[in-house]
């Protein structure tokens, strides 16, 4: 009995040996057949199927072609010889391709500086002694300072070309004397008759809007452009003598060039330079003319000298 059950008991892990046996057979097949065998891919739609594209014809690719580059406006080679790739079945590369343009316009830039732009040229020399002695400098643009250049004082000038307008202080301000194209050996030939004795001579710019053949000005009897007006393209010693009805000028518009004016007859007195590319032209209160004006006092006018 014991011999039997273990017999069975054999024969059952053998029966279990085999299952198992046959089992993994199975099962290495399966991985066999996956690797051997895979899934088929699925196939992609066929060109004419999809929208927007057309099916060519592989023996007809070169006419195709052909007539691609016809429409481009190219041609091809001529026929090859015997032997040659093309004669071979290849196909002919075009000897001709469309002309384009070497430059394409730049877009045009739109204008953003509303001020006209100096052309010059302007040329002044300056010295620290009268009659053109000691230290001297020359300049072709603006000097706000001229202690930044060495010198305590301007005593005498030198313009050789264009316009200037000297300043008692640094920084273009106090009293304006007009420099024009000539040799000023001391301080008096630029100041004038004025009312202060000024000696003094510490910045300077050029007149860029001088233009004595085209000069033209409005004066206004009343601030802000009200009130009488004359307008003015000559020079007048004397404003009254000539019909202005006092002594006094409101407001001013430039229409064109620089203009001096002056506080009394026969260009005496304060200078006031009054110019067409200085708040565009207008000067709507006396107190615009410059920051040594006290009053709106103007008896005499001229234009700038080039």
């Amino acid at each position: 009995m014991g011999r039997g059950r273990g017999s069975q008991t054999i024969h059952r892990c053998h029966g279990w040996e085999k299952e198992r046996d046959t089992a993994t057979v199975r099962r290495e097949h399966h991985v066999l057949d996956v690797f051997q065998s895979p899934p088929p891919c699925p196939q992609p739609h066929p060109v004419a199927e999809q929208e927007g594209f057309a099916v060519i014809d592989p023996s007809n690719r070169a006419a195709a072609f052909k007539k691609a580059l016809q429409a481009a406006g190219t041609e091809l080679s001529p026929a090859p010889g015997a032997g040659s790739r093309e004669a071979q079945g290849h196909t002919a590369v075009p000897t001709a391709f469309p002309s384009f343009p070497d430059t394409v316009p730049a877009p045009k830039m739109a204008q953003t500086n509303p001020l006209p732009v100096p052309m010059g040229p302007w040329k002044i020399t300056v010295y620290d002694q009268e009659n053109f002695q000691g230290k001297r400098m020359e300049f072709t643009s603006a000097c706000p300072n001229i202690m930044e250049c060495g010198f305590d004082n301007i005593r005498s000038v030198k313009v050789e070309c264009g316009a200037w307008v000297g300043y008692e202080h640094t920084g273009f301000c106090g009293q304006q004397f007009i420099l024009e194209r000539g040799e000023y050996p001391r301080w008096d030939a630029w100041s004038g008759s004025n009312a202060y004795h000024i000696e003094r001579l510490m910045s300077f710019r050029p007149v860029c809007s001088a233009n004595h053949k085209e000069s033209r000005i409005t004066i206004f009897e009343k601030d802000n452009f009200i009130g009488r007006q004359w307008e003015i393209a000559d020079d007048y010693p004397s404003l009254q003598a000539m019909g202005w009805a006092n002594n006094e000028v409101g407001s001013m518009k430039i229409a064109c060039g620089a203009w001096v004016c002056y506080q009394y007859p026969g260009y005496r007195g304060y200078q006031y330079i009054l110019e067409a590319d200085h708040h565009g032209g207008d000067y709507k209160h006396w107190r615009e003319w410059g920051s040594h004006a006290q009053t709106c006092q103007i008896q005499s006018i001229r234009r700038v000298q080039q």
